[in-house]
């Protein structure tokens, strides 16, 4: 039976993942490495006053692409003007700035550059505008949902992100904070770290919990990559 621990009264458990080694890292942005929920969250709910979409409507699409969710919530004929309004209210709200979660930075200083990537299902310039936000390094390689056909649950993005940083998915951590991004880790055959309180841990399937990336050592060696409790 696996050991779980309790720390600042979030679920804590590595033990599937402490004896296993990865050859890259494919990390989520958002609720992952930095925090954008606050300014995420009155963005779209200022979207959704404006369209006339129940706000209530928008905690069941949680996690997914923009165009995933306008399309799921607007009639076609609007999905365009949605799909404008949305990137704007969300790029306002970067420029206004961004915190950086914990370990983050600590994390990205300890793995080598080359097996790192960030997958994302944010568009390409809303990404640049959130790291500029948060002042948090760009790694070599970025996964935007523009880059894929199928954005998260679908697997295509994590797939993308291994074969760019020349790894096999199968060998590759991937952490997340959303239901839908570790539904498409675990669809890619990569293991999962889940992280964050931006769901209720009882929706988060995956191999290992910590509150943030504080609480989790990357440690690099020639075996590869690998994770401890910290």
């Amino acid at each position: 039976m696996q050991r779980t621990q309790q720390r600042l009264g979030t679920l804590l458990d590595l033990d599937a993942l402490t004896g296993r080694t990865f050859d890259g890292v494919l990390f989520d942005m958002d609720g992952t490495l930095i925090d954008t929920m606050p300014g995420a969250v009155e963005a779209w709910h200022t979207w959704a006053a404006e369209f006339g979409v129940d706000p209530a409507a928008l905690a069941a699409v949680g996690g997914r692409p923009a165009a995933l969710i306008v399309g799921s919530l607007l009639p076609a004929e609007q999905v365009p003007a949605g799909m404008r309004r949305i990137h704007e209210l969300e790029t306002a709200q970067a420029a206004a700035g961004i915190d950086v979660l914990p370990g983050v930075t600590e994390a990205f200083t300890a793995l080598p550059a080359n097996r790192v990537a960030i997958v994302t299902s944010c568009t390409g310039p809303l990404l640049a505008a959130r790291l500029v936000g948060s002042g948090l390094r760009r790694p070599r390689e970025v996964v935007c949902v523009d880059d894929v056909a199928n954005g998260k649950p679908a697997p295509d993005p994590f797939l993308l992100g291994a074969h760019r940083i020349g790894v096999d998915p199968q060998r590759c951590l991937v952490v997340e904070d959303a239901p839908a991004g570790l539904a498409a880790g675990r669809a890619a055959g990569c293991a999962t770290l889940a992280v964050g309180d931006t769901h209720d841990h009882s929706e988060l399937e995956a191999d290992g919990y910590a509150p943030d990336l504080s609480h989790v050592q990357f440690l690099s060696g020639p075996a590869g990559i690998r994770v401890a409790l910290r």
